[in-house]
């Protein structure tokens, strides 16, 4: 049995040291031999005949130090989880002489690990906590009127350009007689004047009529080079030294009239018949609201709790490990600098893990197969809600049990799910403190 040992060099670093003999790798290497023997094809012999001796002479040495690594590889994550030893990162090799797998036959690896650290959290109403929740107050739902009457509002073509409507233009770019220059510019596009910076170009949009030419310069236009650039397709370059005037041939007028509050609306809003007067539909907008704002309340909360009790408890890491092995599971070279300003922040939350995970362990929270199910359900359905559709029942179950099926995708719901219960425990074992801020004052500083 190979021999494996465990020193502890303080309470957050260990060094692991296994010890290898032929007896624990002789018989991998062996088969591994026998396995490339029945393969290989060299000049002299038929496919599968070449000799071992000729095999293990060639591939011996690579073949030994690969089953040695996997045999490591293998041992010491076995002994981790048999002696229950809590790590964080993974075990690093540590510097050792160089190894001669040529001539030795015996050999001895050293790893470091760096140990979970060991502390309580006691959940208790010695811990209290502030609940933000927005006030929903009618000068807030009439806002959120305004936007829906907006949003399903009705296209207008009015005689007369007014401050939001969108004005379709020809323009060109006039010579210095105010005559249209041959291969000048020429584009056809939409201006608004209520995104004119100028005054004195937004006077001359404002009032304008179909078939009016206006005449104004590039500058009362545009306010910088890369909006002229991108208005009127011309070179980056071109647009710095760009002052000319302009004619723009108005071609259109376009103005969005909001929707009458009357049925119509509610019945696209909320469906047929679903909501029937004015103050319904104000409820219905007041109680949507109040759940749209009381995620942002569940999410503010537990940033809240997770700053508090990582600065309270001030878990201590084996931080000079952690940063080793950051730097050597990087995907993309790191640099010491780029390392030590990251660190802190990679730090935080690693300990916001190692208390979530605690507060899981002690009070025994489970979730079930079925929550993640309904979870994913919930996350597709709000998926499809985004793009103004209605999932199909069966569809949500087959996209479901698709996203369920992969590793990745299921992590992120079962952790969602446990983030979800750690911060409901929380609420009901601890001391909130509500306070009502106004839809301004809530967002301020979050």
């Amino acid at each position: 049995m190979m021999n494996i040992t465990k020193h502890e060099i303080d309470n957050l670093n260990a060094e692991i040291k296994i010890a290898v003999t032929p007896a624990d790798y002789e018989t991998r290497v062996s088969e591994a031999l026998k396995k490339v023997q029945r393969q290989a094809s060299m000049p002299g012999f038929r496919p599968g005949k070449v000799p071992g001796g000729l095999i293990k002479k060639q591939y011996g040495t690579q073949i030994m130090v690969d089953e040695i690594n996997k045999l490591l590889n293998d041992s010491i994550y076995k002994y981790i989880e048999e002696n229950k030893i809590e790590i964080l990162g993974n075990p690093l090799p540590k510097d050792q002489t160089a190894v001669d797998f040529a001539k030795q036959k015996e050999f001895e690896f050293i790893y470091q690990v760096g140990l979970a650290p060991k502390f309580d959290v006691s959940l208790d109403s010695n811990h209290t906590f502030t609940f933000k929740t927005v006030k929903v107050d009618d000068e807030l739902i009439e806002k959120y009127v305004k936007d829906v009457r907006r949003n399903y509002g009705k296209p207008q073509n009015p005689e007369v350009a007014g401050e939001k409507d969108v004005v379709f233009v020809d323009i060109n770019e006039l010579d210095e007689t105010g005559n249209i220059k041959p291969g000048g510019i020429f584009k056809s596009t939409s201006v608004s004047a209520e995104r004119i910076k100028n005054e004195s170009g937004k006077a001359k949009i404002l009032g304008a009529k179909k078939d009016d030419k206006i005449i104004l310069s590039i500058d009362e236009l545009y306010e910088n080079a890369l909006d002229k650039s991108v208005s009127l397709g011309i070179d980056k370059d071109a647009a710095e030294h760009a002052h000319c005037n302009l004619q723009l041939t108005v071609k259109n007028i376009a103005r969005l009239e909001d929707a009458e509050l009357d049925q119509e609306l509610f019945d696209k809003v909320y469906g047929p018949g679903k909501v029937t007067t004015e103050e319904e539909f104000r409820n219905k907008i007041k109680e949507e609201l109040g759940m749209m704002f009381n995620a942002d309340s569940e999410r503010f909360l537990k940033t809240e709790v997770e700053k508090q009790l990582v600065d309270k408890l001030n878990i201590q890491l084996p931080d000079e490990f952690l940063k080793r092995w950051l730097m050597a599971v990087n995907e993309k070279p790191v640099t010491q600098e780029e390392l030590e300003k990251d660190y802190p922040n990679y730090a935080k939350a690693m300990q916001w893990r190692l208390i979530e995970n605690k507060i899981i362990k002690d009070n025994e929270i489970k979730v079930e197969a079925e929550e993640a199910t309904e979870e994913a359900k919930i996350f597709i359905k709000g998926e499809y809600a985004r793009y103004g559709q209605v999932a199909q029942d069966e569809d949500v179950e087959k996209i479901a049990k698709d996203l369920l099926s992969k590793e990745k995708e299921a992590q992120k719901i079962f952790e969602n799910l446990y983030s979800k219960k750690v911060l409901s425990l929380i609420k009901e074992k601890c001391t909130l403190q509500t306070k009502e801020l106004s839809y301004d004052e809530f967002f301020k500083n979050n």
